[in-house]
């Protein structure tokens, strides 16, 4: 049995590695349940193609907000792959610098989604939302009634009452190491109830070292929640499985 075995990253883009394969097989051999998220819907087939042969990796069905500018004419592609995606993601909203321009086609792109998924119901959806946790928040209130899907929020940085308000609504979050950097999110991390915590690396866009993380490196956020809430790392383990294991049973 690896370390690794036993912890989840909930949000790492596996097929963005040089070697997708080598990728998925390296996080099957760490044991780690590992959410391979997308980025546009021509990435599901292989994504998925490679998960079915695996016990612990899964591939979520995505449009990543900041690619919706080139990528929005996919989202029928995205429709049609639905029937296939228990998870949904990376989708929602971005705006940076980069990315601002498009944000009133990443709304309405991100409404789309969300009301394709309450329409299907029980999806579980990693949810991008760089300076724009409120805007997110109000789609998700909006358009994905709490009973019809479950929304971890990937990387959250908002402020501690939009992280409250989150709480409310019934969200989850996903945590990398990166947000242990930066003071302001590590207080609202803090602030957050154990109970809705998963682990994620964000690989390969996140560094372990001088090297990419990969799924088997998300036991450093363990180590930080685990310092951070005053639990062993095993007791931190144990909550993060419960939790992954009570949005599956919703799902």
């Amino acid at each position: 049995m690896s370390e690794s075995e036993g912890l989840v990253d909930f949000h790492c883009h596996l097929d963005l590695y040089p070697d997708h394969r080598a990728a998925v097989q390296e996080a099957e051999a760490a044991g780690v349940f590992t959410l391979a998220v997308t980025t546009t819907p021509r990435a599901w087939p292989r994504n998925y193609e490679l998960a079915q042969a695996t016990r612990h990796v899964r591939v979520a069905l995505g449009l990543h907000p900041q690619l919706v500018e080139k990528h929005a004419n996919e989202l029928a592609l995205w429709d049609t792959y639905l029937i296939e995606a228990l998870y949904i993601g990376e989708v929602g909203l971005d705006a940076g610098p980069r990315f601002y321009k498009s944000l009133d086609l990443q709304k309405k792109i991100f409404e789309h989604i969300l009301r394709r998924c309450a329409e299907a119901g029980n999806k579980v959806i990693s949810v991008h939302s760089v300076r724009t946790a409120k805007a997110v928040l109000d789609h998700i209130e909006a358009y994905l009634p709490p009973e019809q899907g479950k929304v971890v929020l990937h990387w959250f940085t908002g402020t501690k009452a939009e992280a409250k308000r989150a709480i409310e609504m019934g969200c989850y979050f996903s945590v990398n190491a990166a947000m242990f950097n930066n003071e302001r999110h590590i207080s609202m991390v803090s602030a957050l109830p154990l109970e809705r915590l998963l682990t994620e690396t964000d690989g390969p866009f996140t560094q372990t070292g001088n090297r990419p993380s990969k799924p088997s490196d998300v036991g450093i956020v363990v180590e930080s929640l685990s310092c951070l809430y005053g639990l062993s790392s095993l007791e931190v383990v144990s909550h993060i499985k419960s939790n992954l294991r009570r949005l599956l049973e919703f799902a």
